[in-house]
């Protein structure tokens, strides 16, 4: 059999759906976005208002040293409260510009592992389908060596052929035998990994009809994708923007030799003095209200070293951008090549594929009359069978080639699914034949 339960088949778009909601890779990719989403707030509340209060109660009882007799005890509390804003503070600001980019970044790699999702989905879907076809050839292929082999036993009995016929119908079928032992490992072990996405494992899946028509890339100017890549990869513009992060973080290196301006706004009281020291007057309630300066003289160089890392650091994230932008634009020609030389092989493949059918009929022919002999329908049935697994898995490679075109352009989604999806039909169950 090909698929190992009845059902209904499920196409790409309903497993691309759960997946959505159960790859732990994808959810944890979101859970990391969420997080990297709060440096905003975080660096905004460093130029809001700060307000504390504090409060304090405590009672001292003195003893003489002497016997230890009671001198006097005392009960004591006090309470304030301060403000303290920010007025002029140059590295809280550069924190707010950097925030804004780490934030700016976390929606890219958020975008980036939707699209890792369609691609990871996609393979894995794609995969099951290409073993399933190698299990469907090999089935055919044994199904119709069983009949050769049926034929020359029976030219063998009526001394049209020689026993070695059927030594060798006999050695190839064991050979397929073996294929479909290993095919079938593969099939598990394909769907194994679709399960490990969608955390469930799939009855049966809608397949590619060889008569449906494959998309070309559009446009069809490989110059286009690249230039779409180099601007729009989302690898590449998560290192550009690493780039800026590091700049901001230069900026905020430097901030600390700059002067910082707060205003300080203090109030508060205490049962026996004020919260600035000793009072004999009635209990009080003290309030002061300034500006705060603060200037950096000497830090031990830290600051000056912390600069010369970050500048460091810079170099390097530029030339990891380089680097992406080149990946990038690799890919895009790469996979651009792909798509178009995949679609000229399924051509030749489709013709290839009426060719082996019609050469397997005449070897057959010629076998009955005695003109050719068993070896060559043996390997005219191969290459028949060859052919359509062959000419099935170009046909997977160049539809998940267009996907991995427009990932590498930024410019993969959810439609891009659908338009596959509509490509693909349920097929009829075909019985196991393990014989």
């Amino acid at each position: 059999m090909l698929w190992p339960f009845a059902g209904q088949a499920e196409d790409l778009l309903e497993i691309f759906q759960l997946a959505l909601q159960r790859d732990p890779l994808y959810a944890s990719a979101q859970a990391s976005h969420k997080a990297d989403q709060e440096a905003l707030p975080q660096a905004r509340a460093q130029l809001l208002p700060h307000i504390n209060v504090q409060a304090a109660a405590q009672t001292t009882d003195v003893r003489r040293a002497s016997g230890l007799q009671h001198a006097h005890s005392q009960r004591e509390a006090a309470w304030s409260l301060s403000l303290t804003q920010p007025i002029i503070d140059l590295g809280a600001w550069d924190q707010l510009r950097q925030s804004e980019f780490i934030v700016e970044s976390a929606n890219l790699y958020e975008r980036q592992a939707y699209q890792d999702l369609i691609l990871r989905v996609s393979q894995a879907y794609f995969d099951v389908l290409s073993v399933n076809e190698t299990l469907r050839a090999l089935q055919a292929q044994k199904k119709a060596a069983n009949t050769q082999l049926e034929r020359a036993k029976r030219a063998f009995e009526l001394g049209g052929a020689t026993v070695t016929d059927i030594y060798e119908t006999q050695a190839r079928l064991d050979l397929i035998h073996a294929n479909e032992i290993q095919v079938k490992t593969d099939l598990q072990t394909a769907l194994d990994a679709l399960e490990k996405i969608t955390g469930s494992r799939p009855t049966t899946l809608a397949e590619l009809p060889y008569n449906v028509r494959l998309p070309e890339p559009e446009p069809a100017n490989p110059s286009r994708w690249t230039q779409q890549a180099a601007q729009s990869n989302f690898i590449a513009l998560q290192a550009l923007l690493a780039t800026k992060i590091v700049q901001k973080q230069i900026d905020i290196a430097k901030s600390e030799h700059y002067p910082r301006v707060d205003l300080y706004a203090q109030t508060g009281t205490a049962s026996n003095r004020g919260i600035h020291g000793p009072n004999t007057q009635p209990r009080s309630l003290d309030s002061s209200v300034g500006l705060q300066l603060s200037i950096p003289i000497f830090s031990g160089g830290g600051v000056s070293s912390r600069v010369r890392e970050q500048t460091s650091r810079l170099q390097q994230s530029r030339y990891d951008y380089e680097a992406a932008k080149r990946q990038a634009i690799n890919e895009a020609q790469l996979h651009f090549a792909n798509v178009q030389s995949g679609l000229a092989q399924i051509k030749v493949l489709e013709a290839a594929k009426k060719s082996s059918e019609e050469s397997l009929r005449a070897n057959q022919t010629a076998y009955e009359i005695g003109v050719r002999d068993n070896m060559d329908v043996l390997d005219a049935m191969q290459q028949v069978y060859d052919t359509q697994r062959d000419l099935s898995h170009a046909r997977h490679h160049t539809l998940l080639s267009g996907l991995y075109l427009k990932a590498s352009s930024g410019l993969l989604s959810e439609d891009d699914v659908l338009t596959i999806n509509q490509l693909l039909k349920p097929v009829a169950k075909a019985s196991d034949s393990s014989s």
